[in-house]
């Protein structure tokens, strides 16, 4: 059910992150190596990195898999960023609103891709979703789990709450409503990385201070140096510091760079 990557750090070529790794995002995309539910993350994908000096993201989606888009490879070959955004979809349903269903989201200055399902999608979350202004449910980008999700975090974010905070409310309340639903969230603004490891895997590479934050659904190398974060947990990160807080407590434990 999908796959992602963010990533803080030295500006880079994107395909040094997304298609150069032997386990790349897009080798992922035919070749999953720890995805737990599907085999194949083939129905759309999309990018979103951050120029520099410019707080607005720039995106490319489009509806099919990313091993056939020669303009994606081109821009992974020249496009440079130090804080970009990818995923690959694996839908939950077949030809739910193409290439608008394609992860990353964007409103403003955030990015936010999720990786999972809401069981009993939409019948089990129409209360949480009622709670939502009808101007925010009529200006869904899709008619997706994922789309509604974005929406709950976007008011929270809109509110005022953090990333974490605004990733962390909607995951108990959907999991609450739809229990045995897989939410694995990724959200960035650019400077900071929020993410979710509810019912799917998600692992994070963090170099000494500085350097860079990798957080992704799986490893796209066997660098030694990646850990892997616990099921029920809210990782939020900077380019310099991890921090791993469980879905069922408030106080985060800060995880140092491993050198």
């Amino acid at each position: 059910m999908c796959r992602h990557l963010a990533y803080l750090g030295p500006v880079v070529p994107m395909g040094r992150l997304l298609s150069e790794p032997e386990h790349s995002l897009v080798r992922q995309s035919w070749e999953p190596r720890r995805q737990r539910h599907g085999t194949v993350n083939a129905d759309g994908f999309g990018i979103g990195w951050y120029a520099q000096g410019d707080p607005v993201p720039a995106r490319y989606r489009r509806a099919g898999p990313v091993w056939g888009d020669l303009t994606f490879a081109d821009l992974a070959r020249v496009v440079r960023s130090g804080a970009l955004l990818g995923a690959i979809r694996d839908a939950t349903f077949a030809g739910a609103d193409g290439e608008a269903a394609a992860t990353p989201f964007t409103a403003g200055r955030w990015l936010f891709s999720h990786n999972g399902m809401l069981r009993d999608w939409p019948d089990a979350v129409a209360p949480v979703a009622a709670a939502l202004p009808p101007e925010e449910l009529l200006s869904l980008a899709a008619r997706t789990d994922s789309a509604l999700i974005w929406a709950l975090v976007l008011h929270r974010l809109r509110s005022g709450d953090d990333l974490g905070p605004a990733l962390a409310g909607p995951v108990r309340e959907l999991a609450g409503a739809a229990p045995g639903s897989r939410l694995n969230l990724l959200l960035t603004d650019g400077e900071a990385i929020a993410a979710t490891a509810w019912g799917d895997s998600l692992w994070y590479l963090a170099d000494v201070p500085g350097q860079r934050t990798v957080v992704a659904s799986e490893p796209y190398d066997d660098d030694s140096r990646w850990c892997e974060v616990p099921d029920r947990t809210l990782l939020t990160a900077t380019r310099t510091r991890v921090e791993l807080t469980s879905l069922k407590e408030a106080a985060p434990k800060e995880e140092k760079p491993r050198e």
